[in-house]
């Protein structure tokens, strides 16, 4: 009893230090730490592996700081020609000084001259709202090249050039992260009933494969079977159909010599803007599986040298209660890291490796989706700019790509330095006196054509893509197109003025609109929002079947296709009283489009509040679905829905890696409402979907999202918002009228808008909304 009142006494004196403590640190609450991290030189996230064109290198970070409420007020840049002069605060190129300001995203150098071929040190400090000082970031390394190179086959051209990295030279990109070799290990070896190795790996990538052996003891040659796809019997398959890879490589090996490689056949470039490896660098295919013939003992190991651009892993992550959309997710995921394998953005590694402008876009906002890369995004948008290829409207994906890059990035750079190509691919001399353009009126020139760059012999509209077979033409004649009659474009019926190439028209000259008055250029302002009002008027008036309430494929014809419907809703021309019935056509048509249309299509969707049909068609299990991709085999998604919708389809193309922008921008409704997400907003539209979180990447930081939804129309959101950056949240809303929102256990007041609840003005931060 006695021990029991000492110990009570000891306890009780020890909390009352404890409490005295905790009110003491409650009362000065503690400095956050602040510093800033996840530099970029010129949205690189490693320069280091990369050499500089740009005399004036633009600084992002991610302002430090994890709790609520935290918002840069200033920063101080400083710039050293030696890191050691940096460690000793001693700026000897540039020290900004401090800076009132909340900018974090391209912040200009503007110190003393830089040097070509040199190598310097930045960092960077923040002060928070309450003006307090926070520490020094980690120092980053940039290397700069020639600024005035006369060399470039086109303006911005990213060309490969040496680098002393540790006192060792390699070889690097100009502006560009480096693509690199990583060692994957096989999943299993086994043998098959040939007497072969057999090896599998987890996913497919482009690559190389490399073999250790032991001391062979004579001279042979083995056969190395590598292929995308398995056939029965532990074997690959060497006659895998349409464009699926499969190379036989033939493998000598000699006494004294360990290591192999696989050697391929080097790349031809059969297409005017083919992208071909560099000399240095061992030839790539992609691969999932390996057979090696005629090896008597075991190999020591077995690897697939994966060529890969930069790409991190841990930048994004999700899950549901959807073991299909997990799954999607995960194929999509995989495709974005490997299909950039040459730096730059291509419709697929084993037929052309040429940049497209259409596979580059839906490439783009998927890849911002699950990593926090951006320089690939604007290189393969300047590459495209004087290196495009033939169909109108992938011309007028351009401004598109631009406008995506300046929202993600909040740069205007490329906006300021492009611009008046930018108006170019507006393809304005197309059009006629109301406004609409077309390619067969007798406007496209010679003189045209070299003003967009174009010199090849077609020119003409797309829809999509393959575009099936034309009514007068044998409907099984041999070639890429699909072995079905109306291929994937809903059998669209094309005429003079059609429907679809105006609705990208009308989008590009909206951009225009906000690009010219972003860059303060006010007449040229006016003039885009005037003209797009013009074709906005024509483009129904011409266009809308008003008996039936939907769009034709053109002037003067009947037919309505998927197409000629879902882009005039998913860019702005589509009147809102006209969504019931366009809603109930799209929903009617299903998937009838290729994998490069399905985002539009969910654009459309989203926008009609079709999110509970959008959901199950996006977790379909039918044949035009992605789970249809998981299920015939491939680990990267495919070019079309299956080999019936197009008879030489690879395995390997990345414009059918949409679903995680959909998941992202539609499903939990993360979209920048300013560039950069200087303030993002969440709008979750769940539709079916019972549950999901998510790790989203911006360049200002993470985002994370979790909901779940439960009966009776209750709705839980976690959110975290990263520091300098406000939310604006839009919930869903319930069928009932008793309920209430509570942000953090406790009920606040809300508005209803767009049939939401909007919660509005987050800062960064935690917090759990819940509707009960």
């Amino acid at each position: 009893m006695k021990q029991q009142k000492k110990f009570n006494k000891k306890f009780s004196t020890v909390m009352l230090v404890f409490l005295s403590l905790l009110f003491t640190l409650g009362c000065q609450p503690m400095q956050q730490d602040t510093t800033p991290n996840g530099l970029m030189t010129d949205l690189l996230l490693h320069p280091e592996v990369a050499v500089l064109t740009n005399r004036y290198p633009n600084f992002s970070w991610i302002a430090g700081g994890h709790g609520e409420s935290v918002m840069q007020s200033a920063y101080q840049v400083v710039v050293a020609s030696d890191p050691d002069l940096l460690d000793k605060d001693l700026a000897d190129m540039w020290d900004s000084g401090k800076v009132n300001s909340d900018r974090s995203i391209a912040v200009a150098y503007n110190g003393s001259q830089l040097s070509e071929n040199s190598s310097y040190w930045w960092k960077v400090r923040m002060w928070d709202q309450d003006d307090n000082p926070g520490r020094w970031s980690e120092p980053q390394r940039f290397n700069t090249g020639e600024f005035d190179s006369g060399d470039l086959q086109w303006p911005g051209e990213s060309r490969w050039v040496e680098l002393n990295i540790g006192g060792e030279t390699d070889y690097v990109f100009e502006d560009r992260h480096p693509i690199r070799y990583h060692e994957v290990k096989p999943v299993s070896i086994v043998r098959n009933d040939l007497g072969n190795h057999f090896i599998s790996f987890d996913k497919a990538a482009f690559g190389v494969l490399k073999i250790t052996l032991d001391d062979p003891a004579t001279e042979d040659t083995l056969i190395v079977h590598l292929g995308e796809k398995s056939a029965p019997g532990n074997r690959v398959d060497r006659n895998p159909g349409g464009s699926i890879t499969y190379n036989r490589v033939k493998l000598p090996i000699s006494p004294g010599k360990r290591e192999y490689l696989a050697e391929l056949p080097r790349f031809v470039a059969n297409y005017p803007h083919s992208q071909v490896l560099a000399e240095h660098m061992p030839e790539v295919a992609a691969f999932r599986f390996a057979e090696i013939e005629g090896l008597d003992g075991d190999p020591g190991s077995v690897l697939q040298l994966a060529l890969i651009y930069h790409f991190d892993d841990s930048a994004s992550d999700f899950h549901s209660s959807s073991d299909n959309l997990n799954q999607i997710w995960d194929l999509c995921k995989h495709t974005l890291k490997v299909t950039p394998f040459m730096g730059v953005y291509i419709d697929g590694g084993g037929r052309e490796r040429m940049p497209y402008e259409a596979d580059a876009y839906v490439q783009q906002i998927s890849h911002y989706a699950v990593d926090r890369e951006y320089a690939i995004q604007r290189y393969t948008t300047n590459f495209l700019i004087y290196n495009p290829s033939w169909p109108t409207e992938w011309h007028l994906h351009i401004v598109l790509m631009a406008w995506a890059d300046y929202m993600a990035t909040g740069d205007s750079r490329f906006l300021e330095e492009y611009y008046d190509e930018l108006k170019k691919k507006t393809l304005l001399p197309l059009a006629r006196e109301d406004g609409l353009i077309s390619t067969r009126t007798g406007l496209v020139t010679e003189e045209f054509l070299a003003d967009i760059h174009y010199y090849g012999r077609s020119f003409r509209d797309i829809v999509d893509w393959p575009q099936g077979t034309p009514a007068n033409e044998d409907r099984h004649r041999s070639g890429h197109g699909s072995i079905t009659f109306e291929g994937e474009t809903d059998r669209y019926v094309f005429s003079d003025i059609n429907t679809v190439v105006n609705a990208f028209h009308y989008r590009n000259l909206v951009l225009m609109g906000k690009i010219a008055g972003l860059l303060g250029k006010p007449d040229d302002e006016r003039f885009f929002r005037k003209r797009s009002a013009l074709v906005k008027e024509s483009f129904n008036e011409k266009f809308m079947d008003k008996q039936r309430g939907l769009y034709t494929d053109g002037e003067g014809v009947y037919h309505t296709s998927l197409h000629a419907n879902m882009f005039p809703v998913a860019f702005g021309l589509a009147p809102k009283e006209s969504y019931p019935r366009l809603s109930e056509f799209i929903i009617a048509k299903g998937m009838a489009c290729s994998p490069y249309g399905a985002p539009y299509l969910f654009d459309a969707l989203y926008e009609l509040g079709a999110q509970d049909y959008a959901f199950r068609l996006l977790v379909s299990e039918l044949s035009r679905s992605w789970m249809n991709m998981i299920r015939f085999g491939t680990t990267i998604t495919s070019e079309s829905w299956d080999i019936k919708y197009k008879r030489n389809m690879t395995w390997n193309h990345a414009w059918g890696a949409s679903p995680t922008y959909i998941v992202t921008n539609k499903i939990f409704g993360i979209q920048p409402l300013e560039p950069a997400f200087r303030t993002v907003q969440i709008k979750p539209q769940p539709g079916d979907l019972e549950s999901a979180r998510i790790k989203s990447p911006t360049i200002r930081g993470t985002i994370y999202a979790e909901f779940k939804q439960e009966p009776g129309g209750k709705f839980n959101l976690e959110v975290v918002i990263p520091p300098n950056t406000r939310a604006r949240v839009l919930l869903p809303l319930p069928e009932r009228d008793d309920f209430r929102v509570l942000m953090n256990g406790s009920e606040i007041p809300y508005d209803i808008e767009e049939s939401s609840v909007l919660v509005d003005d987050l800062l960064a931060g935690r917090y759990l909304l819940e509707i009960r």
